[in-house]
């Protein structure tokens, strides 16, 4: 299961609207920093047939399948603290980060 609070929701269908077309937001993994994996969020237009989508506060989100088993159980929530704003990612799998906090271990 993946979810997301109503921050972080609200900011997605607003740029949803903004952008006057997606289905939702693909987030996933990748290989970078000096802990290993980093978040990647995108927008999607056509989903792909392999991808897991869920539900959460009327935003869709999906998952590849490579990416949905270090992900599972992820909250997504948007905060904005003073100049800086953007995702926070509170996952169950993860085992330690960065200290930048740029990139995670699980």
């Amino acid at each position: 299961m993946i979810e997301m609070t109503e921050r972080a929701a609200q900011h997605v269908r607003e740029f949803l609207d903004n952008r006057g077309k997606g289905e939702g937001i693909r987030v996933g993994i990748r290989t970078a920093g000096c802990s290993g994996l980093a978040y990647v969020l995108e927008f999607v237009d056509i989903p792909d047939e392999n991808d897991t989508r869920y539900e959460s506060l009327g935003v869709s989100i999906f998952i590849d399948p490579k990416s949905l088993v270090y992900l599972d159980g992820l909250l997504m929530d948007y905060e904005k603290e003073g100049l800086n704003e953007g995702f926070k990612f509170s996952n169950p799998n993860q085992k330690g980060e960065c200290g930048c906090g740029e990139s995670f271990t699980v």
